[in-house]
């Protein structure tokens, strides 16, 4: 009972805390978490759209190419992140040229979180009023018009709210990439608050990526809400 006593006065005295470390380390989980978020969104919305296109067609070419889409969609999709990333590692080394760090974890997020995105995208597009499409196609829309003067705008309160849950668990995604040292709020408190016995390191790193949810989240509905046009 002693025991159990002294941890929790030593987790909440923060005595161990270096808040200098604490803003570095939140500085490189929102640097990972932004880029990779970014070309998630742009990723993602490609492949979801090239499914959403594809799966519509009866054409036996196009279906090939959505079979083969799904196929690698689906793949990326049933790899474990810590596996993808122990995978890529002669890809990440040869892009980024290194495996190590904030740069090393960023292929394994992107590609472990776009083929998520893309089904959230392929989702939200067959959510669109067929009628609409139909429409656009009767007044003689080719298919660059369709993507972004009908598909795009229509679905885009609900691509936004995917991109927020993508975002969401891309943060949770750079805490595991920080257990094998890539950097972020997760090496600090695993690395630093489990390893070395302080608690109180790894409580204010779990604080830290609460709040990044939190605001991740309220900024995408409050988006979501706005481009709402119905």
């Amino acid at each position: 009972m002693d025991k159990l006593r002294e941890d929790f006065l030593e987790m909440i005295s923060f005595e161990n805390v270096q808040w200098d470390r604490v803003w570095e380390e939140t500085v490189a989980t929102l640097y990972m978490t932004g880029y990779a978020t970014l070309f998630t969104f742009i990723l993602g919305l490609i492949v979801g759209i090239i499914l959403f296109l594809s799966g519509r067609s009866d054409g036996r070419f196009i279906r090939v190419i959505y079979l083969v889409t799904a196929f690698l969609v689906n793949l990326f999709r049933a790899v474990p992140f810590i596996i993808l990333i122990i995978l890529l590692i002669p890809f990440t080394s040869e892009i980024m040229g290194t495996i190590m760090g904030v740069k090393g974890a960023l292929p394994a997020l992107i590609l472990s979180s776009a083929p998520f995105y893309a089904r959230l995208v392929e989702i939200a597009l067959k959510e669109i009023d067929k009628g609409v499409i139909e429409a656009a196609q009767s007044m003689g829309a080719n298919i660059w018009h369709i993507i972004f003067k009908v598909l795009i705008p229509e679905s885009l309160p609900a691509l936004i709210s995917g991109i927020t849950v993508t975002a969401i668990m891309l943060v949770g995604a750079t805490a595991i990439a920080g257990v094998i040292g890539a950097g972020g709020l997760g090496t600090l408190a695993y690395m630093v608050g489990h390893t070395r016995g302080q608690p109180d390191v790894t409580l204010v790193a779990t604080i830290a990526i609460l709040i990044i949810v939190f605001i991740i989240q309220i900024v995408g509905d409050l988006t979501s809400k706005a481009v709402d046009k119905r």
